[in-house]
């Protein structure tokens, strides 16, 4: 997978260190990663508070993610840069997101897209869902609208959860994350946290559509033209490319975490759905393309798409 030539961000749409929306506790961060340290793994799968999950490991000093390493800024990528550099991948595939879902979120549910707030950082965030380090891994804070990305955690997801390093297993979980925005967008986000685990709970659904829509987005990727350049973000998806994306979802299905964390798998402990539950809701929104294909609160079978 590349980005086509000719393709091209806005300058300053990501935002590269600095703080977040203010440290709010209490408020529930949704779709992180899955970090190096087994406590946090096992703690969020993809989900959580991290300011709780900080304070535990921190000893109770909430100051230790007040501020991230290295400078303020934003990114100014070319396309070359986005095939070549992990931050400026990001950078397109945001791009990217926000051209398809401006088209498909309005077309397809009548809600006006809405951008959320993209922030890179290193070591440690403030944010408005709490302070956050990189053991929390990628997630997207519905209090402020924004999507937070330590890039070490693709390298984290290759070492030690077997995912492939290609290129789209990283966009995968950013669009993963832009799912947890249209979450908030649509008004479902908040089941997560009514029924937060559970092989049957809200906290699975909504990972599991968080997965649909990354789908979706793969879906449209390579066929919606970027109204600024006249031409798509993405060359034609592979089948190796697909192949990545499903191969970062399976490593960070719960089954599969438990398993390598504990020797044993326990489905009531499930926040974020199987492997085979990841890949399916990923496959449903990427063959369908359509936002309705992604219900899974009126799935009958979390299995079965």
């Amino acid at each position: 997978m590349t980005f086509r030539e000719g393709s091209q961000t806005t300058p300053g749409r990501v935002s590269v260190g600095g703080s977040g929306g203010g440290g709010g506790r209490g408020k529930l961060a949704i779709g992180g990663g899955a970090g190096g340290l087994v406590i946090i793994v096992l703690a969020l799968l993809f989900g959580g508070d991290p300011g709780a999950i900080l304070n535990q490991i921190s000893g109770g000093d909430s100051s230790a993610g007040q501020n991230d390493s290295g400078t303020s800024g934003t990114l100014d990528c070319d396309v070359a840069e986005a095939n070549s550099n992990v931050d400026c991948r990001v950078d397109f595939t945001v791009g990217s997101l926000d051209t398809v879902w401006e088209s498909q979120l309005q077309s397809q549910t009548g809600v006006a897209y809405v951008q959320p707030e993209v922030r890179l950082f290193s070591g440690a965030t403030n944010t408005g869902c709490g302070n956050a380090t990189s053991a929390v891994g990628p997630f997207y804070c519905p209090a402020d609208s924004t999507a937070y990305f330590d890039t070490s955690f693709f390298q984290v997801l290759v070492d030690q959860f077997g995912s492939s390093g290609g290129p789209l297993a990283q966009e995968y979980v950013v669009a993963h994350e832009f799912g947890h925005h249209l979450q908030n967008q649509l008004g479902d986000i908040g089941r997560a946290q009514a029924d937060p685990q559970g092989p049957e709970s809200g906290g699975v659904k909504v990972e599991l559509q968080a997965d649909c829509y990354a789908g979706i987005w793969a879906h449209y990727a390579a066929e919606t033209v970027d109204p600024k350049t006249g031409v798509p973000f993405l060359e034609p998806l592979t089948s190796t490319d697909i192949d990545d994306a499903l191969s970062a979802a399976s490593s960070v299905g719960d089954d599969r975490i438990q398993q390598a964390s504990t020797g044993r798998v326990n489905p009531e402990g499930w926040t974020h759905g199987s492997s085979a539950q990841r890949q399916a809701w990923f496959s449903a929104g990427y063959e369908t393309g359509q936002v309705a294909a992604c219900d899974t609160f009126s799935a009958r079978d979390l299995d079965n798409p």
